[in-house]
């Protein structure tokens, strides 16, 4: 059963079970930011409501810069802000930021540890309809080789703005990924949240899922549903990419002797890689992986997509399966 005594998660089948974007939790997470710290400033590329930047922008107009549709501008200015002592928190689509910036945010921010945190929104192909020229499925891979960058991927929106706290007392560059769509909000205020160290929300000793972002849900909800086929499936949210916790992830794959990834991201590059590198070193695992498979996303509703692509519970249980016949 899910750890319902330590009050990790939710009743992941209840009817009554909130969907809310996990940038949500970045607005929120970031006027608490702002009214902790006087340095905390927002950088916006003319998307300040999509990137849930409104009521930073009302409370604190004075810390609120709006530069317009200068993705490159928003990394490289805001790493002056930063080494001027500022926090900047610079946010847009994913797509755009990292994706248009990311020599910006190579040079400018990593090479020189400038305390800039990068909010990318509209992050994976549950953007929707918007269609695969906004469905960022690749940003993790462009960012997880740079040095310097931590890279974090909150399950749902109360984790959003746990993590949107956490990266503004950290000194150096974050990248923090958010969803468009609205999605299960099934972790309590007791959930812990700390950068670098993975939770484990299910235990388990057949089969381990290692998880990020709203998919997590998704892994808890196939783990419970092979509960009753008698498959013990331990489940573990790794929302921080960069850096891994290596420790946690080594004694689930001794336990276990079988990994599988769930991310809403290009399979390659992102947090499978990243445990399969490790693991590869330590302890080679059989290993299965969830995620976008090497191609580009589409139009379509987000649940649509999602089964589309292979993220679904459907198929994160038939990965699950697939990954114990090596074992």
């Amino acid at each position: 059963m899910i750890r319902k005594d330590a009050k990790l998660v939710k009743n992941l089948f209840a009817p009554d079970l909130p969907a809310v974007p996990t940038r949500d939790g970045y607005g929120r997470g970031v006027v608490l930011a702002g009214k902790k710290d006087p340095n905390v400033v927002v950088v916006c590329a003319d998307l300040t409501d999509s990137t849930r930047n409104t009521d930073f922008k009302k409370h604190f107009p004075e810390r609120f810069i709006e530069i317009g549709v200068q993705e490159q501008l928003l990394a490289a200015m805001s790493a002056g802000l930063a080494l001027a002592g500022k926090i900047p928190f610079i946010a847009s689509y994913a797509t755009f930021c990292p994706g248009r910036a990311w020599e910006q945010i190579r040079s400018n921010l990593c090479l020189n540890n400038a305390n800039v945190k990068v909010m990318g929104c509209h992050a994976g192909v549950s953007v929707g309809p918007d269609g695969a020229s906004h469905q960022a499925t690749e940003d993790i891979a462009s960012l997880r080789p740079i040095p310097n960058i931590i890279i974090v991927v909150p399950c749902d929106a109360l984790e959003s703005e746990k993590a949107t706290l956490a990266v503004a007392k950290i000194a150096g560059p974050c990248y923090v990924r958010f969803a468009r769509e609205k999605t299960p909000a099934f972790t309590t205020s007791g959930t812990p949240f700390k950068i670098g160290q993975a939770s484990i929300f299910r235990d388990g000793r057949d089969v381990c899922i290692v998880a990020c972002g709203p998919l997590v849900y998704n892994a808890l909800q196939a783990a419970e549903e092979l509960s009753r086929e008698k498959i013990d499936v331990m489940v573990i949210n790794s929302h921080t990419i960069k850096p891994l916790d290596e420790k946690t992830i080594l004694a689930a794959a001794k336990k276990c002797g079988a990994i599988v990834t769930v991310e809403e991201h290009q399979i390659t590059g992102g947090l499978g890689g990243a445990v399969a590198e490790y693991l590869a070193k330590v302890c080679p695992t059989p290993m299965e992986f969830i995620g976008v498979p090497n191609r580009f996303g589409e139009s379509g509703e987000p649940n649509e997509l999602i089964a589309a692509l292979g993220m679904d519970v459907k198929s994160i249980k038939q990965a699950i399966k697939k990954v114990l016949k090596k074992k």
